[in-house]
């Protein structure tokens, strides 16, 4: 179990939503040339089977491509804002839920 531990923080294993993009574009494209291939062949050789074949063939060629988080996909990184303390964010969400509900008495 350990051994999964320190494997799985030393490999990076996410995908920036360009990234995301980029790999749903890629998985759509390979797919739709198999699809388009398999239904070609299969037609010539008027095998159905055929057709299934080439498409599983496409999918597992896709699936190869995009679900692994390969460095193409991760080269935008995220600019995250700093984190602000807890205690600051607290007070500033508790106070403003308390002037709403005081102007919402005052109104009734």
């Amino acid at each position: 179990m350990k051994f999964l531990t320190d494997l799985t923080s030393r490999i990076p294993t996410h995908m920036d939503f360009e990234g995301q993009r980029r790999a749903e574009r890629t998985f759509q494209f390979v797919l739709a040339i198999f699809g388009v291939a398999g239904l070609a062949w299969g037609y010539i050789c008027q095998q159905f089977s055929q057709t299934v074949l080439i498409l599983a063939a496409g999918f597992a060629l896709s699936a190869l491509l995009t679900l692994p988080p390969w460095p193409m996909y991760r080269r935008s990184q995220l600019h995250w804002q700093p984190v602000r303390p807890a205690a600051a964010t607290g007070e500033a969400e508790t106070g403003s839920k308390q002037q709403g509900r005081k102007q919402n008495k005052k109104d009734k």
